[in-house]
């Protein structure tokens, strides 16, 4: 919103160039009139008159100049805050410029109401019409001065808002630069991994798919606005580097690939050799334990020819992705291999674990009962510190531990004791004491009651 009202832009630049333009010349030249004018003069008194009309006129000129200037420099500020600030304080402020500007709009309409209605040149003029001329243009003028000083106020409240603009827009040419580097980056990386002799087909089309956006880029914020320029700048910087990354970081990610595959091949062959011994570990186990020992065991040989099978047909799939150069492919069935080569792992090693354990619990039980014993007593001694009874939450459970670790002794008789019950019972059993112990110490606040 400039100076000059609404439909009067014609009799704004007349006064522009008629009224303020031959004051400054007049000022310039002051001589001009000094004698030996064109005028021609009435009196002393309605010189006087005219003159006095004439500065407030000027005046009046000069203070119009001086809001019509005030008022453009402010648009410019204001066209900035509205290119990045959509927030309530922002449109509180453009709406309040536009209130100002309707403002202006009135005071201006009526000082080229005032200047229009007198001609000061008359030679005829009379001195009562130059002093109503003077009074009138130097209402207009203080209006002027006082809407101009309005103005001023609030250009000084836009500081806060116009220096947060001014900040995202001297970010704008960086951050269109630095997303133009980080994409010439990118394509830079690429080549050097073609040129080693890797596709990077994933990486290229990543790339492709940025090339819409830095068109949007090149077309600039005039086009597409500060703020949504400097987002797109931002993600394509962004997305650019992560894509550099991954390029650079691919011979080594092949590489990796490749090893991975060597070794899960040889993990799979040891596995299926291990996987023949689980046999005589079951003959044994059958041979000298109660069927309930072993039973849960019988299918873990074929099971882990199973599994390994399977490792090694996804270890062949995995070896043409690599091949292929699908590496998001390689690395998933690979990571599948592992999986079943874990499975099949824990399956052959619990065979010879389990044999081991119950050699120990026949030799020698009591070492079972009194580690589970010890835990107990200690739970109980955790649950009475500090205590003429212990807490019926605590003892309940502690009680009951007792009764079953007595109970699980009591499987060891017989000719053929269920030694894997009697393993799984102890175990069980200090499992509920040391949550009873975990929840005394919660209760109390730490570990050292």
């Amino acid at each position: 919103m400039t100076a000059t009202p609404r439909g009067t832009s014609g009799p704004v630049r007349d006064v522009l160039s008629l009224v303020i333009l031959p004051a400054l010349a007049a000022l310039a030249l002051p001589a001009a009139f000094a004698g030996g004018g064109t005028r021609r003069w009435f009196g002393g008194r309605a010189e006087g008159q005219r003159a006095q009309a004439q500065a407030a006129k000027d005046a009046a000129a000069a203070a119009f100049y001086e809001l019509d200037t005030a008022q453009r420099d402010l648009r410019i500020s204001i066209e900035t805050i509205m290119a990045v600030d959509d927030s309530p304080a922002a449109r509180r402020a453009v709406s309040e410029f536009e209130a100002l500007g309707r403002r202006i709009d009135e005071v201006s309409h009526r000082y080229i109401e005032a200047v229009d209605a007198h001609d000061l040149d008359r030679v005829d003029l009379e001195a009562s019409v130059a002093v109503r001329a003077r009074g009138e243009l130097t209402a207009a003028k203080d209006e002027l001065v006082r809407v101009k000083q309005e103005l001023d106020r609030f250009g000084d409240g836009l500081g806060p808002l116009l220096d947060k603009a001014e900040t995202r827009l001297a970010r704008l040419a960086p951050a269109v630069e630095r997303a133009r580097q980080a994409l010439r980056a990118a394509a830079g990386g690429l080549d050097a991994v073609r040129d080693s002799g890797l596709r990077a087909d994933d990486l290229a089309g990543r790339l492709a798919a940025l090339s819409p956006e830095l068109t949007k880029l090149n077309q600039g914020a005039g086009q597409h606005g500060v703020e949504p320029t400097l987002e797109r700048a931002e993600r394509v910087a962004r997305e650019a580097e992560a894509i550099r990354v991954e390029a650079g970081r691919l011979p080594e990610k092949a590489a990796e690939i490749d090893h991975r595959l060597v070794s899960l091949r040889t993990r799979a062959q040891a596995l299926t050799t291990r996987a023949g011994q689980v046999d005589p570990v079951l003959s044994e186990l059958r041979r000298r334990f109660a069927a309930a020992c072993w039973q849960d065991l019988q299918q873990v040989p074929e099971q882990a020819a199973e599994s390994v099978r399977q490792a090694e047909r996804k270890l062949a799939e995995a070896q043409a992705a690599r091949d292929a150069q699908r590496w998001p492919d390689a690395t998933s069935l690979l990571s599948t291999v592992r999986a079943l080569l874990n499975t099949t792992d824990e399956a052959v090693s619990a065979a010879g674990d389990r044999l081991t354990r119950l050699n120990a619990v026949q030799k020698d039980p009591q070492a079972e009962i009194e580690r589970t014993r010890f835990a107990i007593r200690d739970a109980q001694r955790l649950a009475m510190a500090g205590r003429a009874t212990p807490d019926p939450r605590d003892a309940r459970p502690l009680d009951e531990a007792v009764g079953r670790l007595e109970r699980a002794i009591g499987t060891l008789e017989g000719r053929h004791p269920d030694y894997w019950h009697f393993l799984t019972e102890t175990e069980a059993v200090r499992r509920s004491v040391a949550r009873v112990v975990a929840q005394i110490r919660e209760e109390r606040g730490g570990v050292g009651h």
